[in-house]
């Protein structure tokens, strides 16, 4: 596996994922490390025909989650090369189909988008976690799911509970609990008693409408070779199931 790392900053945690990943898996194409100067961009992976592109920010690639992150995006890469159909399925596609003649606000349908993220990050996360720890994962996503819930207002009624926190929709917070909760039951990451339980009651709470036992049994069954029909399905279904009676129809 051909990696380079471009950018100032660490190529440890590049290397040390590197190692990891292939004791169990390999890359046909090259990845180039991108070490971003602005701490605004995201970790993501593009895929090319000639290479693949992991595109991090310095301050996460100089962070104690590194090479967590890097396995997570090696993983994606190797899904994008296997054709995995949660990795080649068009989420515009499906999202056509589930809302055909619908009307859907614009919030509802960037939480679409990201439960179909989220359905491709079970996939690649079934490979992360095949080959490393998952400690860190569960930390992290222990934390980013406090961080979501940390400001709602323990004292107020429940009627009258609102979400402070201006970057934290209570209903995508709902489902993305449901998504943590999914991937550590998916690979026994978690006992009865952890506090991402908790979290989850607290999200839930939150967004009353949500049916988070719904999602969560969504993603944790995914099924881990689906053929491209039933995948679509399957993201169609989790579509429609989200959107619900918010979507109105604009048939005359």
């Amino acid at each position: 596996m051909d990696i380079r790392v471009n950018g100032s900053g660490p190529t440890a945690p590049f290397l040390s994922a590197r190692d990891l990943f292939e004791t169990e898996y390999d890359l046909s194409l090259p990845v180039d490390v991108e070490i971003r100067d602005d701490p605004d961009v995201r970790t993501w992976a593009g895929h090319y025909d000639d290479r693949h592109v992991l595109n991090i920010p310095r301050q996460a690639a100089s962070s104690a989650m590194a090479r967590e992150l890097a396995l997570h995006e090696f993983a994606h890469m190797a899904r994008y090369e296997q054709e995995h159909p949660s990795h080649t399925q068009s989420t515009e596609e499906a999202l056509f189909l589930a809302l055909a003649g619908k009307s859907v606000e614009r919030r509802k349908l960037s939480h679409c988008y990201q439960i179909a993220n989220h359905m491709k990050d079970i996939y690649a996360d079934d490979i992360t976690l095949s080959v490393g720890p998952g400690e860190k994962l569960l930390a992290f996503l222990e934390s980013s799911l406090a961080a979501a819930v940390a400001d709602r207002p323990e004292s107020a009624p429940r009627a009258d509970r609102t979400r402070l926190s201006a970057n934290a929709d209570p209903e995508i917070t709902a489902v993305n609990a449901a998504f943590a909760l999914a991937l550590a039951e998916r690979h026994d990451l978690v006992d009865a008693d952890h506090r991402l339980y908790d979290l989850a009651h607290v999200a839930t709470v939150d967004a009353p409408n949500v049916p988070f036992e719904t999602f969560k049994r969504r993603f944790r069954e995914l099924a881990s070779d689906p053929d491209s029909s039933s995948y679509r399905q399957v993201l169609v279904d989790a579509t429609r199931t989200y959107v619900g009676e918010d979507a109105s129809s604009t048939e005359a």
